[in-house]
C-alpha cells in the first residue's frame, strides 16, 4: 500500500505545474517538503502514521532496532512544523535517554529536522525551537512531578515500558497533553509485562492504534555487530521479548516461580502451628492511589516428612492509611487459627520500622499488642526476595490448595502469588515486602534453618577468633 502511495506522489511531483509550484517556495519551505518526502520515500510500513484521527494515542511495541525512535522523531517534528507556535513533550527513562537518544541520537530529533527549520537548541534545558515558534521539550521519567504545570499539544514517550515511575508519569501526561483541536501522544517501547502496556495493546482500535514490528523488519539498517549480538538471543525468552515484541507473561521472568511453592491438600487437616507470625507492608504514602497496606499471616509447623516450614493462612491487601489502619491490625489480631487444643492466635505483629509502620508500631504498643519493628538496611526490594528465594524454592513455605482447582491455590491467595512470582515486573510490590521481612525474620529466629545443622562442635566465639565468620548485628536494630 505504502508503495502505490510513493508511485503516485511520485507522479505527481513530475508535474510541471507543481514543480513550478515548488520553485516558488521559500528555502525553509522547500527544505520542509523535502525532508518529508524523503522520510515517506524511505520509511517502513510500520513507521507511517496512521491514517484518520479516530487515535489520540499511537503505541508502537516493536523489537530493538525495529527503528521506533526514528518514527517518533520524525513524525513529532513534522507535527511540531504542521502547526505553529504548538508545543510538543518528549520523556525518556532519564536525562540521559532525552539528550543522547530523543535529541542528539542518530535517529533523533536533531538528526531528522533539517538545519533550516531550527532556531535553537538549548542543550541544558532539552529544549528545540523551530522558527515557526513551536517548542519541542524534555522531561526524564525519573523526575514525575515536573510534568506538573507544563501544557502540550502532544507527546512522545520512549520506552514507556522502562519508566520506574511508569504510572505517575502516564497519569501526569495524561493530564498535560491538552492543547489544540486534537492531541496526539506517540508510544515506542520494547515491551515489558507491566499492566499499562497491557492495556494499551486491549486498547487497540478504540483510542490507541497498535503497531508491532520485529527486529527483522529493519535488519538491514542495523550494523553487523548488533545484528550478532542481538540475533544471539533468537529462540529464547528474552528473544521473544526484545526482538519480536511479544509481551510476555510476568511470571515467566520473575524470580520466584509458582512450582516453588508447595500446595497444602484442600481436605488435609492443618498441622498445629508453633508459632503465627503476621507480617505488615504498610503504605508509604497518600500522595497517590498505588499505594496499598498488604498482610500475611505465617504458621510455623513441623510436617511429619520434612523440616521446620511455614503456612500462608491469611492475607489481605488494601488501601489503608494510617490511622484508619489501626483499628483493622487490632481486629485482625483477635483472630483465632486452628481448632479446640491446637487453636492459636498471632504470636508476633511485625510491622517495616519506617514512615507509617512508624506510627503504627508506637500505637500497637501502647495497645499492648505484640509487635515489633523490621529494618531492612539498606537492601532494596529484589535484594530482600533473593535473600529469602532459598527458603521458597526448598519447598519450605505451603499455601493452601483450592479445592475446586487441583494444582491452583486457593481463591484468597491467588493475587498474593501472582504478584510475587511476578516481581520485580509486576505492578505492585506489598505482598513481596510483607513476604520477605517475614520469612527473614523467621529465618534469623531460627524458625527456618534452611543452611542446616551447626557443626557440632560450633562455637561461635571460636570461630569469630580463627577470623572465619563476623560477629553479627541485629539486623532490626536501628
Amino acid at each position: 500500500m505504502q508503495a502505490d502511495i510513493l508511485d503516485d506522489i511520485e507522479a505527481k511531483l513530475k508535474d510541471p505545474e507543481i514543480q513550478e509550484t515548488l520553485s516558488k517556495l521559500a528555502p525553509e519551505d522547500l527544505a520542509a517538503f523535502q525532508w518529508r518526502m524523503n522520510w515517506l520515500a524511505s520509511a517502513h510500513d510500520h513507521q507511517i502514521e496512521p491514517t484518520g484521527e479516530w487515535w489520540s494515542i499511537w503505541a508502537v511495541i516493536a523489537g530493538r532496532g525495529a527503528g521506533k525512535s526514528r518514527l517518533a522523531a520524525e513524525n513529532m517534528a513534522w507535527w511540531a512544523w504542521s502547526i505553529p507556535k504548538s508545543r510538543w513533550l518528549v520523556a525518556a527513562p532519564t536525562s540521559a535517554d532525552i539528550r543522547g537518544t530523543c535529541f542528539e541520537g542518530e535517529s533523533g530529533l536533531l538528526a531528522v529536522i533539517p538545519e533550516i527549520l531550527i532556531r535553537d537548541y538549548n542543550k541544558s534545558i532539552s529544549q528545540i525551537t523551530l522558527i515557526n515558534g513551536s517548542i519541542i521539550g524534555g522531561i526524564p521519567a525519573s523526575e514525575p512531578n515536573r510534568f506538573r504545570g507544563p501544557q502540550w499539544h502532544g507527546a512522545w514517550l520512549d520506552e514507556l515500558a522502562a519508566y520506574d515511575y511508569i504510572t505517575e508519569t502516564w497519569d501526569q501526561v495524561q493530564f498535560s497533553v491538552r492543547l489544540g483541536q486534537r492531541t496526539r501522544i506517540i508510544v515506542t517501547t520494547t515491551p515489558r509485562p507491566k499492566d499499562l502496556i497491557v492495556d494499551l495493546i486491549g486498547r487497540a482500535g478504540d483510542d490507541v492504534a497498535l503497531t508491532t514490528a520485529s527486529t527483522y523488519t529493519n535488519l538491514m539498517n542495523l550494523s553487523p555487530s548488533f545484528k550478532k549480538q542481538i540475533l544471539s538471543y533468537e529462540g529464547t525468552k528474552l528473544g521473544r521479548q526484545e526482538i519480536y515484541a511479544e509481551v510476555l507473561d510476568p511470571e515467566d521472568t520473575g524470580i520466584i516461580k509458582r512450582s516453588m511453592f508447595r500446595l497444602w491438600p484442600p481436605h488435609k487437616e492443618f498441622p498445629k502451628f508453633e508459632y503465627i507470625l503476621s507480617s505488615y507492608d504498610v503504605a508509604f504514602t497518600d500522595k497517590t492511589q498505588n499505594d496499598a497496606t498488604a498482610n500475611i499471616v505465617f504458621g510455623v509447623f513441623k510436617p511429619t516428612d520434612g523440616p521446620m516450614s511455614v503456612m500462608v493462612i491469611d492475607c489481605w491487601q488494601d488501601r489503608l492509611q494510617y490511622p484508619d489502619l489501626r483499628p483493622k491490625v487490632i481486629e485482625e489480631f483477635e483472630v483465632v487459627y486452628g481448632e479446640g487444643k491446637d487453636k492459636k492466635r498471632v504470636d508476633l505483629i511485625l510491622v517495616e520500622d519506617k514512615a507509617a509502620g512508624i506510627s503504627l508500631i508506637q500505637d500497637l504498643q501502647r495497645a499492648h499488642l505484640p509487635v515489633r519493628g523490621y529494618n531492612p538496611g539498606k537492601a532494596d526490594k529484589t535484594q530482600r526476595l533473593n535473600i529469602v528465594s532459598n527458603i521458597i524454592a526448598a519447598g519450605r513455605v505451603w499455601v493452601p490448595e483450592s479445592s475446586k482447582n487441583k494444582g491452583y491455590v486457593r481463591d484468597w491467595a491467588e493475587g498474593m502469588i501472582s504478584q510475587v512470582c511476578s516481581f520485580p515486573e509486576s505492578a505492585h510490590d506489598d505482598y513481596v515486602d510483607a513476604m520477605t521481612q517475614a520469612l527473614r525474620y523467621l529465618r534469623d529466629s531460627h524458625w527456618l534453618d534452611i543452611d542446616g545443622p551447626a557443626p557440632e562442635d560450633y562455637d561461635e566465639d571460636d570461630l569469630i577468633d580463627a577470623g572465619m565468620v563476623k560477629r553479627r548485628g541485629n539486623p532490626y536494630a536501628q
